[in-house]
């Protein structure tokens, strides 16, 4: 077994990380799961939060709105939304990202009056940005 995988993190602007790391903490849409070498093969959707990764100069934790992370015995890939590294992130950054957020889900209840599933969607993306913030110390201006 070994004691480290590749790891790779992108977003569409550039690519924050590569690296041999022994573990990555991934905030999945369906639950938090820990991604370590010789991982079964899976696929995820992520859901907003902190992305973290142990590696061999120690934690690094990045914050990723949404995207895809790949599983296989050889590594982790991350494709996010948006993903920036947690010291980055600031009040004005996570003010951008709630207004994103409300004018999507504002949009969305508009467009899909009568249909719980998107708008029940957009609520909980809405929920899950909230709450990152809330776990970082940021607070969501109402």
């Amino acid at each position: 077994m070994a004691d480290t995988m590749q790891f790779d993190l992108v977003s569409p602007e550039r690519r924050l990380a590569s690296a041999q790391v022994a573990s990555v903490q991934i905030p999945g849409a369906d639950g938090d799961m820990t991604a370590m070498p010789d991982h079964a093969p899976t696929i995820t959707t992520l859901r907003p939060g902190i992305l973290t990764v142990d590696g061999p100069d120690g934690q690094s934790q990045y914050v990723v709105t949404g995207g895809f992370a790949e599983i296989t015995a050889a590594g982790v890939s991350v494709l996010a939304e948006r993903a920036l590294a947690r010291e980055d992130m600031t009040q004005e950054t996570m003010d951008d990202i709630m207004e994103e957020a409300r004018t999507m889900y504002k949009s969305v209840k508009e467009a899909f009056e009568n249909e719980p599933g998107p708008v029940d969607d957009a609520a909980k993306l809405l929920s899950d940005m909230v709450a990152m913030g809330d776990h970082m110390g940021l607070t969501a201006k109402e």
